[in-house]
């Protein structure tokens, strides 16, 4: 395949119910007979590039930078990496303050390196290297700080980096320069092992496509593309040449937006949630302030670790707690109420967790029982037709009517990471409002749709016109 066979732009190409992933499909493809036009589209407007493609998009974003400020294109490479290739932002402190954007950008020394430098010249004319304590060296190669190493020293850094990941952001071996080497005084170090150049350009690639606001590879497996798009909005993209959809790196999360879906995602993988239980469910012992987590009904609590005896609910001593029952029944503001209302604060976050957590992961598992449910659909209408029970044609739109079920039931899973981060108020309630309306079609239509036998084919369209209905609406209030 050449440069150009891969470059493509999305649009209706890839419209109708793919096997291969049922998030897949073009927005008004519904239900051929199912009159739904939404008003926005949900997939982003984008490319799919192969290496070459995107050395051109860097190769155009240089030449752009250096038409405009006067820098060379090694150091405008490093301009652009730091500084999210946005070319009117570097001209416009490139103006300001040359001197201290050149720093912050890590192209130039802090002064007092400079200093040090002089103070050191003596020792550099004699071509001593100051890492493996050797002189005599006839070149000493330096980067544009003028700290000089024999390339020796300087291979063995840059293999170290590369090891630890790093290859756009190598830096200068001298304590605390923060100079970055450019990719020319890289690869003329490592010339020699065509090994260390693979892997550095390999890993320079991936900084520069990282660093590149407009630029995601594509996350399937062994795929080469490149995904170019400036959607602000995480709308769907779909590598064309493997299918997979991209954007974040998860998967797709509409309405939730990319940095809410990390923090869910987050929340759901470590370990803030058990903390959460400790806090709701345990308490600390008041002598020795040992967990404890109550096992049974009584409230005369003996700590296993220091065996001090306190009562479950005041934390008053046990031995003087028999003449004293109004006094842990009665309301009082003091530390032991207090320490109490924060068991209370956490017990309370950890529910609205799981409120959450339970539905969202509930229609992850109805997502895959209907993938069976799909199957078996499939198998259904090869049946239908080897038995000359109509045509193919004829029974697709039970096929629609599962694809267009997982879609919706896709976007009900996703409101629910929405809805926790959500602040109380107006918004919040009608969102909750249109969730329970989604949430109503989506169920009546999997009822519907696990019952296709019994269900004409006319009520089966109205139930998906209803649900994607209700789906188009809740991305268009809260996504579009």
């Amino acid at each position: 395949m050449d440069d150009e066979d891969m470059s493509c732009t999305s649009g209706d190409d890839y419209g109708g119910y793919g096997d291969e992933d049922y998030y897949n499909e073009a927005d008004v493809d519904a239900a051929d007979d199912v009159a739904v036009t939404p008003t926005h589209s949900e997939e982003a407007d984008y490319e799919c590039l192969n290496v070459n493609q995107v050395e051109r998009v860097f190769t155009d974003g240089v030449n752009s930078l250096v038409s405009r400020v006067p820098v060379n294109e090694k150091f405008a490479r490093i301009l652009l990496e730091a500084n999210q290739w946005d070319v009117e932002k570097i001209v416009k402190h490139f103006r300001q303050d040359r001197t201290e954007f050149m720093r912050r950008s890590h192209i130039d020394a802090r002064p007092e390196q400079k200093r040090k430098l002089s103070a050191t010249a003596t020792s550099i004319a004699k071509g001593y290297c100051s890492v493996c304590a050797m002189d005599g060296y006839s070149e000493l190669p330096h980067l544009s700080c003028g700290h000089c190493f024999c390339e020796h020293c300087w291979k063995s850094h840059i293999e170290s980096r590369l090891s630890e990941g790093v290859a756009a952001r190598i830096e200068c071996m001298e304590s605390n320069c923060e100079v970055y080497a450019p990719a020319e005084f890289v690869l003329k170090i490592i010339k020699s092992s065509n090994a260390l150049k693979l892997k550095y350009e390999r890993f320079l690639l991936r900084d520069m496509v990282n660093s590149h606001p407009h630029l995601k590879f594509c996350v399937g497996n062994d795929c080469q593309v490149i995904i170019r798009s400036t959607e602000i909005k995480p709308k769907r993209v779909t590598c064309l040449s493997c299918h997979t959809s991209v954007k974040c790196g998860a998967d797709y999360h509409a309405p939730t937006s990319c940095d809410t879906i990390r923090q869910w995602m987050t929340k759901c993988a470590d370990d803030s949630e058990t903390a959460n239980y400790i806090s709701a469910h345990t308490k600390d012992c008041p002598q020795c302030h040992s967990c404890i987590e109550k096992a049974g009904g009584c409230n005369h609590i003996q700590c296993t670790r220091c065996r001090h005896h306190f009562c479950w609910m005041c934390f008053g001593d046990w031995k003087s707690h028999g003449s004293e029952y109004y006094e842990c029944s009665r309301y009082k503001e003091n530390p032991s109420v207090a320490a109490e209302a924060n068991h209370v604060k956490a017990r309370r976050a950890l529910e609205k967790y799981l409120h959450y957590f339970e539905r969202f992961e509930n229609h992850s598992k109805s997502l895959k029982m209907e993938e069976e449910l799909r199957d078996k659909i499939r198998k259904k209408i090869d049946d239908k037709v080897n038995e000359h029970n109509g045509t193919w044609i004829d029974w697709q739109y039970l096929h629609k009517s599962v694809s267009l079920l997982t879609k919706c039931r896709y976007t009900l899973q996703y409101t629910y990471p929405f809805a926790y981060y959500l602040g109380a108020g107006p918004r919040k309630n009608l969102f909750e409002y249109q969730q329970a309306q989604l949430e109503k079609e989506v169920e009546e239509l999997a009822w519907a749709v696990e019952r296709a036998d019994g269900t004409a084919r006319g009520a089966l369209e109205a139930h998906m016109h209803r649900a994607e209905h209700k789906r188009q609406t809740l991305l268009h209030d809260f996504f579009f």
